[in-house]
């Protein structure tokens, strides 16, 4: 689970990054492909609430990585270099911070601030390196047909796939707005396409500034706006003086929370969780993962001896104040292996090895 943070030069991107991560990287400008990265915690009320419940001895939240990608200039050239290619093609998807902040002392390397003209740029540099990709792989297969190497059905079928992907990309459409069947992901995977990544668009605003409406550029990306400076102070604060700070600014939540959410659902990922004395602990899984794979993430023992799980929602539990009164007022079900967990569930297994 890596995001890679990315955006044009004096964005905000080392701002935002520090700001997730509580880490002091440097913000200005190196000119190099430099890469970043951290873990940060999925912030989740349902662990504290869960954690007042149980007292226990640990807490574990949910765990994302980020990654600040520095070396793009979004010159919309599609001449990504290899090594920043590799690095982004790495990552599951893209955090692409634009910026709206005014600030004389940081000029903007278009010489002014048009979120709209930035996010457009940034999308056609990545649809412009895909589609170079895409013609490189059509020119391959056309030569091996000549060659006469591979089977010509397995050949008929990648031309037909990557002549679809060429088609779209010359729309102007990234690859993730296609409609693929689980074998041409399968045979996709490897080429660590840029726009078949899911994103994440965050509006780095001033503050006190108002988000401009970019809906059309984002074309379905979702979009969080947040006060990057102001979030990296708050970040800097203990918890005390961080609950002092906003609320003299009136802030309910910090916008980053927000976004780390948004980040996580965006990898279509959610959130299990094993509770008593000892623990408390939030497990990541994809959605409709079944419950004997689930059990796997706990422990592999779990997975391959798995006989049966008890499980409660979240909501439930907390409700009822406890797992013997949810118990009482029959609020537990008994899951089979094919069980597909539900975020929010709690979830108890029953194994044998």
């Amino acid at each position: 689970m890596k995001l890679g943070i990315i955006g044009l030069p004096q964005t905000g991107k080392t701002t935002i990054f520090n700001a997730l991560t509580r880490h002091n990287q440097p913000t200005e400008m190196s000119g190099k492909v430099e890469v970043h990265n951290a873990v940060v915690a999925v912030p989740d009320p349902r662990v504290d609430q869960l954690a007042n419940l149980f007292n226990p001895k640990k807490v574990t939240f949910a765990k994302v990585t980020y990654a600040d990608i520095a070396g793009l200039d979004g010159k919309g050239q599609g001449d990504i270099s290899g090594k920043l290619r590799n690095e982004m093609g790495n990552m599951e998807a893209f955090i692409h911070v634009v910026r709206c902040f005014e600030d004389e002392n940081v000029p903007h390397i278009a010489s002014s601030i048009d979120p709209v003209r930035d996010i457009t740029n940034m999308n056609d540099e990545l649809l412009l390196t895909d589609l170079i990709a895409v013609e490189h792989k059509l020119e391959k297969i056309a030569l091996e047909f000549g060659k006469g190497g591979r089977d010509k059905g397995e050949l008929s079928r990648e031309q037909a796939l990557f002549t679809r992907l060429q088609e779209h990309l010359s729309l102007d459409e990234p690859l993730r707005s296609m409609d693929f069947n689980e074998d041409e992901l399968k045979s996709l995977s490897g080429y660590q396409f840029l726009t078949l990544k899911p994103m994440l668009i965050v509006l780095n605003l001033g503050e006190g500034q108002t988000a401009p409406d970019v809906a059309e550029a984002a074309n379905g990306v979702p979009v969080v706006p947040l006060q990057g400076q102001l979030e990296m102070e708050i970040a800097q604060l203990s918890p005390d003086e961080a609950g002092e700070f906003m609320d003299e600014y009136g802030i309910e939540e910090p916008s980053l929370n927000v976004m780390i959410r948004e980040s996580y659902a965006l990898l279509g990922l959610q959130s299990f969780f094993t509770v008593g004395e000892d623990e408390v602990r939030a497990w990541v899984i994809k959605k409709y993962t079944p419950a004997q794979q689930a059990a796997g993430v706990i422990h592999t023992d779990l997975e391959r001896g798995f006989i049966r799980a008890e499980v409660i929602d979240c909501g439930e539990l907390v409700e009822y104040g406890s797992m013997s009164a949810a118990r009482s007022a029959g609020k537990l079900s008994i899951e089979g292996k094919t069980y597909l967990v539900k975020d929010g569930d709690i979830m108890h297994v029953r194994f044998n090895v």
